[in-house]
């Protein structure tokens, strides 16, 4: 995988907040139920993603910061690129290099190469058992050897109601090993929020990798959020309206029964504390009410006895006055 500074767009020095804003953005427009008819946008998502699951690690990304796992999370070699392309010889600048070693052989200015062969090989220069040399029996018996890998992370999709995001209702996933688990949602859980469940992916001679599992929120055909709010527009009678009444109202844990005051309008709102979005703090968001004046159609019985009751009654205001007409 590509640099996954470069991949999401930020800079090294990116704040976690313009990571998480860069991530969510691509994966917006990169989303495969978006780009159905578009493969390479589907490969993308998944660099994406994979970019953002190791930067918004804290630890991961201060490893890869420091060049000791690669983009892939693995382990990065201790010689970095090689032996500065020319093998143990060659003259040029002094030093140890991220990328090798350049005059490798003797004391250097400020280090001592015997120190730096006892933190990579656990023995200092000359002094390791067996007789094979500084290295202790030569490349293949250093006791430094790289650590088994991981098998691969696994990702999966989950799409959850906008009620069970309001209320963190547990969420049932098959994994790929045909096991299910119940998962509980997060506090502050947004589209696209992931949740990594650790062990849960392909095995390998390391152990068995993570199962990253990305939040998908689908639409509802009531409720609209706004933030840590939802909003909800909820139909009225003219006699309810006019008169005033108690009706029921939907909420995510269940409908609740809301007090209309009389001569409520279509546009009012009203408030229901507490029945909004999870905020990650574990408190919740408020559901607001916009009340609609529903009128039965004028061919219809409702609508013939309201005529009927009307008779020539008309409504002497002007409700357009405020527009000047």
């Amino acid at each position: 995988m590509a640099d996954p500074y470069a991949t999401l767009g930020v800079a090294r020095g990116a704040s976690e907040k313009d990571i998480k804003s860069a991530y969510r953005k691509l994966a917006k427009e990169l989303h495969p139920d978006r780009n159905k008819d578009n493969p390479k946008a589907s490969e993308r998502f998944s660099e994406v993603t994979r970019a953002y699951d190791l930067l918004s690690d804290k630890d991961k990304r201060a490893r890869f910061d420091r060049g000791e796992i690669d983009a892939e999370g693995n382990p990065a070699s201790p010689f970095g690129a090689g032996f500065g392309g020319g093998g143990f010889g060659g003259g040029g600048q002094r030093g140890f290099r991220h990328d090798g070693f350049e005059n490798f052989g003797g004391q250097q200015e400020g280090v001592d190469i015997s120190d730096l062969f006892e933190g990579l090989f656990g023995g200092r220069a000359g002094a390791a058992p067996g007789g094979g040399g500084p290295f202790g029996g030569g490349f293949g018996g250093m006791g430094g050897r790289r650590p088994a890998q991981k098998g691969a992370n696994v990702q999966y999709r989950l799409k959850v109601s906008l009620t069970d995001a309001a209320t963190l209702a547990a969420q049932r996933i098959t994994l790929s090993d045909g096991k299910t688990i119940d998962l509980k949602l997060p506090a502050g859980v947004e589209d696209g929020t992931q949740m990594r469940l650790s062990g849960k992916g392909e095995h390998g001679p390391g152990g068995r990798g993570d199962a990253i599992v990305v939040i998908d929120i689908a639409p509802h055909p009531h409720f609209r959020r706004d933030g840590d709010n939802l909003r909800l527009d909820l139909p009225i009678t003219l006699d309810e309206a006019l008169g005033g009444a108690r009706v029921k109202v939907p909420t995510p844990e269940g409908a609740v029964m809301l007090a209309v005051a009389p001569g409520s309008s279509s546009g009012r709102t009203l408030r229901l504390k507490g029945k909004g979005m999870t905020r990650k703090d574990g408190t919740r968001g408020d559901q607001l009410v916009t009340l609609q004046v529903d009128l039965p159609a004028a061919d219809s019985e409702a609508g013939a006895q309201l005529l009927e009751r009307l008779g020539d009654w008309r409504d002497a205001r002007n409700p357009r006055a405020k527009f000047g007409v």
